[in-house]
């Protein structure tokens, strides 16, 4: 669906006068998958109330408008014409996966070239195919999560000090993205591992799969004892579960699976099974910074689940408005570029080139608690997180194959 000309809207002026700014979330608050959508809209309230409580930017308050994409790319353009013609200035999005975010991205852009007083930028903060700052970069889209290739250089230099991987199974979603953590998985494992066999590989269909089992069974025949697997939300907790039927006790390595609903509990009721998987930070840790702040998300209706990137996404944000002097999208995204800013995380930066932001990575395991590595449980259980690597910021500033077209300033 191509995006039209909206009618002509009233410009929020750089003086608007206390007028809210008004931002949309656009991602599945329906369907199999929608748990993962609400989590990231409460991070999201909880980034801008936290904005709003501060005096919010330039002296205007956020404006949360909501929209539910139902997991599919035609219902979030349909969403974003909404967003637009309610004079959105940027929609948060990302958690739908990376054929949502495309579709949002460019039909942001050939808007914004039709409409030069009402454009719109995209933020996203969890869709992570490298194509989307890499081949298919916008000038109008953020990326504030680290991206496939990022995670798995993470990952995959945890893996060479763990001399109990020998065997790979690659198990899949079939789309972009799952393809793309199958291919990265392989070729930088055998690069950092050049010792280890890739034994099997297979992609099924996404969030369609009721019954894992015939998926595990093949690994676990393949004599594997570690799966690489892009699979989130419920297509992740249904193969542990399937794979803990079976007595397959796997290693699962993964880019974001124990910070989605459900999945700790899936080892935990397996009883088998080592999920090991890469965030910006450690769920439940004892930080100074982060941990007040996991405790105030735990009043909202996130809960536990706490994304330490949906606040900074939104910390950027109002950041680069301060120094644009405006909520115009075009000076924002020019303020974007380069942006250097002491977040919560350390100091992020979101890179000039193809507007990836650059932020740590720590790898951890889902183990059982033994109060001294692991020493508070997550999802009502007796597992949590354990700690294995952290890959600074600087590391993962990996090459990227963006050449883009940037709006003339002003």
């Amino acid at each position: 669906m191509a995006l039209v000309a909206a009618a002509p809207l009233p410009a929020l002026a750089d003086d608007a006068g206390g007028a809210p700014i008004k931002v949309a979330f656009i991602d599945q608050l329906s369907g199999p998958l929608a748990n993962v959508g609400e989590l990231f809209q409460a991070n999201l309230k909880f980034a801008l109330d936290d904005a709003n409580a501060g005096g919010g930017v330039l002296g205007r308050k956020y404006e949360l408008l909501s929209y539910d994409d139902k997991l599919s790319a035609q219902d979030a353009l349909t969403a974003l014409q909404s967003a637009i013609d309610a004079g959105a200035r940027a929609v948060f999005t990302g958690g739908s996966g990376s054929a949502v975010v495309s579709a949002l991205v460019e039909a942001a852009g050939k808007h914004n070239e039709r409409n030069p007083e009402h454009r719109i930028l995209i933020i996203n903060y969890a869709s992570i195919d490298p194509d989307l700052t890499g081949a298919r970069c916008s000038f109008w889209h953020f990326a504030t999560e680290a991206n496939t290739a990022m995670k798995m250089r993470a990952l995959a230099d945890f893996t060479r000090g763990q001399k109990d991987i020998h065997k790979v199974y690659l198990i899949n979603q079939d789309y972009a993205h799952g393809r793309m953590w199958a291919a990265l998985g392989q070729q930088m494992i055998a690069t950092a591992r050049p010792d280890v066999q890739f034994v099997g590989a297979t992609l099924h269909p996404l969030g369609k799969v009721k019954d894992f089992a015939p998926y595990a069974g093949k690994a676990k025949a393949s004599g594997a004892d570690t799966v690489v697997t892009g699979n989130w939300g419920q297509d992740l907790n249904l193969l542990i579960k399937a794979a803990g039927e079976i007595g397959y006790d796997a290693r699962y390595l993964n880019h974001s699976g124990g910070g989605a609903p459900g999945t700790v509990q899936a080892i935990a009721q397996a009883r088998m099974g080592r999920l090991t998987w890469v965030a910006e930070a450690l769920p439940n840790s004892d930080d100074p910074v982060l941990a007040p702040l996991a405790a105030r998300v735990r009043q909202t209706p996130a809960g536990e689940y706490f994304a330490p990137r949906v606040l900074v996404s939104v910390q950027l944000l109002s950041e680069a408005i301060r120094r644009a002097g405006s909520d115009d999208p075009t000076k924002v995204a020019f303020a974007l570029e380069g942006l250097r800013y002491a977040s919560p995380l350390g100091e992020v930066m979101m890179r000039k080139s193809d507007h990836q932001l650059l932020l740590p990575q720590v790898v951890s395991t889902v183990v059982p608690v033994d109060g001294k590595t692991v020493k508070v449980g997550a999802e009502g259980t007796q597992y949590g997180f354990r700690q294995d690597s952290v890959t600074p910021a600087r590391a993962l500033d990996l090459p990227s194959a963006c050449r883009m077209r940037r709006p003339a300033a002003g």
